[in-house]
């Protein structure tokens, strides 16, 4: 069932404001350990829009650390919107340096369990702890970031403990905090899309027309089954031909672009689909993706090319880009790139939700690797026997585990997943709301 969401009608709800104290003797500032305590001070009237804010500076030492932190008093199961604004000068680095934890307590100051069991990790079935939350930006305001995120509070939940943070900043950077909001507000709907690959090998037909056409019967089967995004493999036009890859390179957008668009509008859902372009005296192999209102909403040329299409003659393209669809932000990958972790990865830093993957083959375990390790849904569309126990047509999950897969060739893949429902692991949490602030920085050797 295709579900459309309003974001902007959930906070406009009617909502209870908790708290927005502003007295210095509702905080505490801490460090992990004396020797590396930054300057901490409470400003009542310089923050954001003239409020409250609260600095934490760093001397002429590397490395300090601290936080301020506050408690609010929650309601067990229920659903609350917090947001903070965010200053810094002298700072690099923000989304390791100047970090906001959101933490679930009972009555007694001790940590609570999530509401549900998860079978994502090796206690499976149990609940796990709730871990802390981390708010992400979402807007710039002048010098002002704003920080927010929904969450659902444990049922034992009876407080929520703010933490502001300043890591390992620069020598005499300051970060400056505003008054925390936190608000209860309606349960968020859930946000339900369905997800399909396509197993079939285009062998007949001789010109890029026939076998665009021979997906068609797919396309159509996946719009009966209310599916929002159906993915087809790797440089279809080429599969199957006895010609080069100039030969079925075509200029884009350009006849099977075209063609395609026709089939998404035709049955209002998104396509995904590998081709070969043409670009003056460059070959690219790309992806494409076509919207339900007959657009091209934007192409991917790969980037990791193996030896075969370097020695084809192709060329690498060096940009990743997300797209904006009507359910969730896209990414697109191709086949090669999968062996390489920085693509997925940088898809997932720009917001990708959902990666599509055509793909002629891979080692499975990458797949499972690049959903896993970025907390996305990939789907990949693949020409590989499933008997061969090898890559798959497939929806991979959060877990990187295989939530649909197709066995049989002129079948489809087919998986219903919530983009609003994260997953939670023993010890880690939302490990996906976790990766910007935790991962590494990294100078690419030259």
């Amino acid at each position: 069932m295709r579900t459309l969401v309003a974001v902007g009608l959930l906070f406009a709800l009617p909502c209870l404001v908790l708290s927005q104290d502003s007295r210095r003797s509702d905080w505490s500032f801490q460090s992990p350990r004396e020797e590396v305590r930054p300057v901490a001070n409470h400003e009542p009237s310089e923050g954001y829009e003239g409020g409250p804010q609260w600095t934490i500076e760093a001397d002429e030492r590397t490395g300090l650390a601290g936080f301020w932190s506050r408690q609010y008093p929650v309601e067990g199961g229920k659903h609350y919107r917090f947001s903070v604004h965010r200053k810094t000068v002298g700072l690099d680095l923000l989304r390791r340096v100047a970090v906001v934890r959101l933490i679930w307590l009972n009555a007694e100051g001790r940590q609570v369990l999530r509401s549900d069991p998860v079978h994502s990790s090796y206690r499976s079935g149990e609940r796990p702890r709730a871990e802390p939350e981390f708010p992400k930006p979402v807007s710039v305001e002048g010098s002002w970031t704003k920080l927010a995120g929904t969450y659902a509070a444990p049922p034992d939940a009876a407080i929520a403990k703010v933490e502001l943070h300043f890591r390992w900043g620069q020598p005499q950077g300051k970060v400056s905090w505003s008054s925390p909001a936190l608000q209860q507000v309606a349960r968020p709907p859930p946000r339900l899309v369905r997800l399909a690959s396509v197993h079939y090998q285009p062998r007949d037909g001789e010109t890029g027309q026939q076998k665009c056409e021979q997906f068609a019967p797919f396309v159509a089967r996946a719009a009966e089954q209310h599916v929002d995004l159906v993915v087809l493999p790797e440089t279809l036009t080429y599969y199957g031909t006895k010609g080069s890859y100039a030969d079925a390179a075509e200029t884009i957008p350009g006849p099977s672009t075209n063609y395609f668009k026709t089939l998404a509008k035709q049955h209002d859902l998104y396509i995904v689909a590998g081709l070969i372009e043409r670009d003056g005296h460059l070959l690219y192999n790309v992806s494409v993706l076509l919207s339900p209102d007959g657009k091209l909403v934007g192409k991917y040329r790969k980037v990791c090319l193996p030896r075969g299409e370097i020695e084809g003659g192709l060329t690498p393209g060096n940009e990743l880009p997300v797209f904006e669809t009507r359910f969730g932000k896209v990414g697109m990958m191709i086949c090669y790139d999968g062996f390489f972790p920085e693509v997925a990865r940088e898809l997932a830093n720009q917001g990708a939700e959902v990666i599509a993957w055509p793909v002629w083959g891979c080692n499975p375990l990458l797949a499972s690797a690049r959903a896993c390790e970025n907390h996305v849904y990939v789907v990949s569309s693949t020409y590989t026997d499933f008997s061969r126990d090898w890559i798959q047509s497939a929806v991979y999950g959060h877990d990187g585990r295989t939530l649909a897969h197709a066995e049989k060739f002129g079948t489809l893949a087919i998986a219903e997943v919530d983009l609003n429902r994260p997953t939670y692991w023993h010890s880690l949490g939302d490990f996906q709301a976790q990766i910007q602030p935790h991962r590494p920085q990294i100078n690419a050797a030259k």
